[in-house]
């Protein structure tokens, strides 16, 4: 009898894709904290990510919580059996409290369902938008808030030609 191997979790699929697709994550030491199908929380140490001052760069809090927002919406789109390129459109971001410490970024999607919504756009035009908020901390307490607004879009199928 063949022992089958358990799949892996979400979890650690995204990190592996983070890694293959996004070479920055392997620089900052981007690491997946916790998916609870809510949420997700990345983590980043201080130690690839300081500045002069020995605090948190700007572009590390910023590229985590970017990155924190494309896993969420990428973990829950695969939950739904759909696939499509998530980019980020724009974004407003609050620097709150420097950053002494290793981090991480949670984040969330809208309440309600905004994010059926989202679904069922992307699945009736294969395009669709929505917003994620972030927030960035160290040691419990709140360094950066961070709303990003995805764009999502369905692969094409590939066109069929006749030949012959």
């Amino acid at each position: 009898m063949e022992a089958h191997a358990k799949p892996d979790p979400p979890a650690a699929q995204l990190e592996r894709r983070l890694y293959a697709e996004i070479p920055l994550t392997r620089h900052i030491g981007v690491r997946v904290g916790a998916y609870d199908r809510a949420t997700l929380t990345l983590k980043a140490p201080l130690a690839a990510n300081s500045n002069h001052k020995g605090t948190a760069f700007g572009g590390s809090l910023f590229s985590l919580a970017v990155l924190a927002g494309w896993g969420l919406l990428v973990l829950k789109l695969a939950a739904r059996g759909l696939e499509a390129e998530i980019v980020i459109q724009d974004s407003e971001v609050d620097y709150v409290a420097p950053v002494h410490g290793d981090f991480s970024a949670r984040a969330t999607l809208p309440d309600g369902d905004e994010f059926d919504r989202f679904v069922r756009t992307l699945e009736r035009r294969g395009r669709a938008r929505v917003q994620v908020s972030v927030v960035v901390s160290h040691d419990g307490r709140e360094a950066v808030r961070f709303k990003g607004n995805f764009a999502a879009v369905r692969p094409q199928e590939p066109s069929r030609v006749a030949i012959g």
